[in-house]
């Protein structure tokens, strides 16, 4: 009777949320300087104040992340001709999992991380969809350090198509304005595995943090030259790499590399490669520092939960699009997994490694203890999006699986013991209810 009572609440959050985007009057603002094709839903007239982001209230966060693209300029990425997600035959009624001795079901977890919104396709259909908090369908969700996944991806499109020649280049081939800096002799595969060695201090909690001052540099004018100020300027903290130190600095400068070497804003080149011919089924907005000109490689994707996991279906086929034309370099997937052994990013926790090409391995720890799914009925070899509060894409191509959670977690980096513990908990129990 619980599951059943559970399954009716869900079915009845998404009728709501389908009948919400039917847009009164007023909630045309939401469209107003974009070009998208539909005005996402909910409408909220009150915007929180992104130069407070890192510490905005709960509800305050809810708002905000689903309106990243009205809170900064942003470049649409237009979807071409849909292709429509189907139903599984075997949808996931539930789920369970066990931690310091308590077992939680799947009610139970969504409220635990404060998820606003959950979506689990079994090979390619949709066996669980989850919309809380007043989301609908046409709710554009932004991904924080999920869009570093996405740029991830787009480097492996430009390394296929001949626009990087290789992840050996160095930085300085595309960046020449960048040689004497710290960057100097770093490589473009030191800086999609966060090995590059120049110095960044990504503490979310810190108001002096690396961090904190790109954020600043985000709420005020002149964004891509503060930015980049910021960036060229940092010093060198160890050999290149030599050690793992995650760095959202890096990453928006592995965006700018790529924008440079294409000739295309991170948007129009993600819409010419993947959105269009994947068959994407919304539009969807990336974060601009100086629109039509420079997008954020660090974050600032912004789309739809089933363009989420369309795009986990898109790494999960390893690039290969409908037509069968394969648009990523052979093994690149397989290659993003390949954890760096980098000193910081091997633990005993995780022995293998911690990260990839901006991909992270959140497999159960294998030193967990009194925890069920075990550390060896884990989702193992999959690929991890993470973004900070708890944005989540998941692929596991073994189980033919991808996993997409939005969330509004209290901090913005938890223990890795806390909250990404227990989502790799439940996901291994999803996978294990879907065999």
């Amino acid at each position: 009777m619980k599951n059943k009572t559970f399954t009716t609440t869900l079915l009845a959050s998404v009728v709501i949320g389908l009948f919400s985007s039917v847009l009164a009057p007023e909630a045309l603002a939401a469209c107003q300087g974009t070009d998208l094709s539909v005005c996402p839903a909910p409408f909220d007239a009150r915007l929180p104040d992104t130069r407070n982001m890192l510490t905005w209230s709960q509800s305050e966060r809810v708002v905000g992340f689903r309106n990243d693209y009205r809170n900064y300029a942003g470049d649409v990425f237009h979807h071409g001709n849909a292709t429509p997600l189907r139903v599984a035959e075997q949808p996931l009624k539930d789920a369970h999992y066990k931690v310091n001795g308590k077992t939680y079901n799947l009610k139970e977890y969504l409220k635990r991380q404060n998820v606003s919104g959950m979506l689990v396709l079994k090979e390619g259909k949709i066996a669980f969809k989850y919309l809380g908090e007043g989301n609908t369908d046409t709710t554009l969700w932004t991904s924080r350090s999920v869009g570093k996944s996405v740029v991830s991806m787009l480097v492996g499109v430009a390394i296929k198509e001949g626009k990087i020649h290789s992840l050996d280049d160095r930085v300085t081939r595309y960046e020449p304005d960048l040689k004497g800096t710290a960057w100097e002799d770093v490589t473009l595969r030191q800086l999609i595995t966060h090995t590059s060695g120049v110095a960044w201090n990504e503490d979310y909690t810190q108001p002096t943090s690396d961090f904190a001052r790109l954020t600043q540099c985000e709420a005020s004018p002149g964004t891509y030259a503060c930015v980049r100020k910021l960036v060229s300027g940092l010093p060198r903290a160890h050999p290149a790499g030599q050690n793992w130190s995650y760095s959202s600095g890096g990453a928006w400068l592995l965006g700018d590399v790529l924008e440079r070497a294409t000739g295309m804003t991170l948007a129009a080149y993600l819409e010419k490669s993947i959105w269009q011919p994947w068959g994407m089924g919304s539009d969807g907005v990336w974060h601009a520092y100086a629109r039509g000109e420079h997008d954020v490689g660090a974050h600032g994707f912004n789309a739809t939960l089933e363009d989420w996991g369309r795009f986990g279906e898109f790494v999960l086929n390893e690039g290969k699009l409908p037509n069968g034309k394969s648009i990523l370099p052979d093994g690149w997937v397989t290659q993003s997994g390949n954890w760096t052994r980098a000193n910081g990013s091997v633990s005993a926790a995780h022995p293998q490694g911690l990260y990839g090409y901006q991909w992270w391995n959140n497999e159960v720890p294998v030193n967990a203890k009194n925890v069920t799914p075990r550390p060896e009925a884990s989702l193992q070899h999959s690929l991890w999006a993470l973004g900070i509060f708890g944005q989540m894409i998941m692929v596991n191509r073994a189980e033919n699986l991808v996993i997409v959670q939005w969330s509004t977690w209290p901090q913005a980096e938890p223990s890795f013991s806390a909250q990404p513990l227990e989502a790799s908990l439940m996901f291994s129990a999803i996978a294990k209810a879907l065999r």
